[in-house]
């Protein structure tokens, strides 16, 4: 998933208003941002193999650190833990855990049975990107509600706020709707490099923050 992610990262607003939109994309996301960093050390594998399935080309033949279920537990009670600490509320950085763990769920959803439960165990997934309108309707509903949610629990203190967070979503779904129709990275070496301008994403939406209201807590 990719707009899906964002979406929860979105909706979160309305359930925790005390995260900062960064962090809950970064919380969404985190996965993803390991990711690449994994590839490129060469624990963790990926191939370019246009048609895996019809929603992507790429084969994820090993990624047990960055996206096993076991090591995602782990993650998430890792970014809880600080959360709680910055924020100086367990109640935000439980609600962080379990937006790092919503990753592996939507995954598990979307992916072919590539996900493995613990490092060298068994694999997961139901295969929504076997199909393409499948996706674009399953996915695309959980993008658009986390925007109306996080639309509805606050609000832009300027222009440049809306624009940002307007901006953020639309790219967004346009890198994500176009991939069944793009091209097929060059390398898998591309796909780790390229997979770096992830982390963008957190530092957009703090910039986000820095121009939109949250609602106040029990608000």
């Amino acid at each position: 998933m990719f707009l899906g992610h964002l979406g929860v990262a979105l909706a979160t607003r309305k359930v925790e208003p005390r995260l900062p939109l960064g962090a809950t994309v970064a919380g969404t996301f985190a996965l993803d941002l390991l990711w690449p960093l994994f590839l490129l050390l060469g624990v963790e594998t990926v191939r370019v193999h246009p048609g895996d399935t019809a929603f992507t080309s790429l084969a994820f033949e090993s990624y047990p650190w960055s996206h096993s279920l076991i090591m995602v537990v782990g993650w998430s009670i890792l970014g809880g833990v600080l959360g709680g600490r910055v924020f100086g509320s367990w109640r935000a950085g439980s609600v962080l855990g379990l937006v790092i763990l919503s990753h592996w769920v939507l995954d598990f959803v979307t992916h072919r049975p590539d996900l493995p439960l613990w490092p060298g165990g068994p694999v997961a997934g139901l295969g929504l990107w076997s199909s393409v309108p499948g996706t674009l309707l399953v996915e695309g509903a959980i993008g658009l509600l986390g925007l109306w949610l996080f639309v509805g629990a606050g609000g832009a203190r300027d222009r440049t706020g809306r624009w940002a967070l307007f901006g953020l979503f639309a790219l967004v779904a346009v890198v994500w709707v176009t991939q069944p129709w793009s091209p097929p990275p060059p390398s898998a070496s591309a796909v780790a490099w390229g997979g770096l301008v992830m982390w963008l994403l957190p530092l957009w939406a703090f910039w986000i923050d820095r121009h939109w209201e949250a609602a106040t807590p029990g608000r």
